[in-house]
């Protein structure tokens, strides 16, 4: 396995990635002419040719026999075009001492805080290929494409996760809250979100701050808390100290996650080494291994052994890779075994 830029060709397999996702995976349309429009830009971002607020990576995951079977993306700012909206949830503490009653009663604040920061989105994985360490293949690619090219990247990463919603696209928290000023159903929000009109949606919600006591406790019950689709990948960035510190999706109340870039795993603990070929054991462990290019990269998973700063791996990853004996390389192990569990 492979992840690499989007190409054109690849959009009869996004097409099929986005029927088998399903319409709450608003950032993946099935849409050919909107697919088609997100391939063309991520296209101009890995050439250089737009500013960070419009930036668009677009990874996919790609085996040796070249079918796409996943999709990932780093967007270089948000809020930078239009506002970008969160809950942030805090607490008011009201008291009237002379009958004996404090409250304490958690409340959401509409905020614009995240503005500048990047984001990692779009992460979706055939369920048939949600095996072995292609998961975290898909999704830690994108930290070693930052960790190379950091200028490209605000100082945090953040991942706007899926809240709940049921079969039929109703969210609980959104019939108790965005209905009543939108008086649209979730999925319809949802897929205008999904199109770039969120500030717009925004807009008509409540600027001041809302007491979550006011909603339904169905609505209560799900703030901050991740669709069960969604936990596998939280997982694997909670591990890489990735933390939920409190702010929500406006229209699900799923959690917003976050880590400063220099303190992300994959980042921190990545190197630059030069390749070796040669024939690693079955008891060496499995590195990340990406080609440090820009519109050309590659990133694979693959045992290696680490010589000092050299990296030897096989021929097949180096094919795979798309590099030669003395190439330079950035690389960082997974987690070990015990691990790997827990994070996938």
């Amino acid at each position: 396995m492979i992840v690499r830029p989007v190409a054109l060709t690849d959009l009869p397999a996004l097409l099929n990635l986005a029927r088998c996702a399903g319409p709450g995976f608003t950032s993946l349309p099935a849409s050919e002419e909107r697919l088609a429009h997100r391939v063309r830009w991520a296209q101009r971002t890995f050439a250089g040719q737009v500013e960070r607020a419009d930036a668009d990576y677009l990874f996919v995951l790609e085996d040796d026999d070249r079918q796409v079977v996943g999709i990932s993306a780093l967007t270089g700012a948000v809020g930078l075009r239009e506002p970008w909206y969160n809950y942030r949830v805090g607490l008011t503490v009201s008291s009237a001492p002379e009958l004996g009653i404090q409250r304490q009663i958690p409340t959401l604040f509409l905020n614009n805080e995240m503005s500048g920061q990047s984001e990692i989105c779009s992460l979706f994985l055939h369920p048939e290929q949600r095996r072995g360490h292609n998961g975290r293949l898909l999704s830690l690619a994108r930290l070693l494409f930052v960790a190379e090219f950091s200028q490209l990247f605000g100082e945090k990463l953040i991942a706007e996760l899926r809240g709940h919603a049921d079969e039929q696209g109703c969210s609980p928290f959104w019939d108790s809250l965005g209905r009543h000023f939108f008086k649209k159903d979730f999925s319809y929000a949802d897929q205008l979100s999904g199109m770039g009109n969120k500030s717009f949606i925004a807009e008509l919600m409540p600027r001041q701050p809302l007491y979550t006591c006011l909603l339904t406790e169905q609505a209560q019950a799900v703030i901050g808390k991740a669709h069960p689709n969604t936990e596998p990948a939280m997982k694997i960035l909670s591990a890489e100290g990735f933390s939920h510190k409190g702010y929500i999706d406006i229209f699900d109340g799923g959690p917003v996650i976050e880590a400063p870039v220099s303190k992300i795993r994959t980042v921190r603990d990545s190197q630059a080494l030069t390749l070796v070929i040669g024939t690693p054991d079955e008891q060496a462990p499995v590195w990340l291994i990406y080609n440090r290019r820009l519109e050309n990269c590659r990133v694979t998973s693959a045992r290696a052994h680490q010589h000092g700063n050299k990296l030897l791996v096989d021929r097949l990853t180096a094919k795979r890779l798309q590099v030669q004996p003395g190439d330079t390389v950035r690389a960082v192990t997974l987690p070990r075994l015990g691990q790997q569990a827990e994070a996938a």
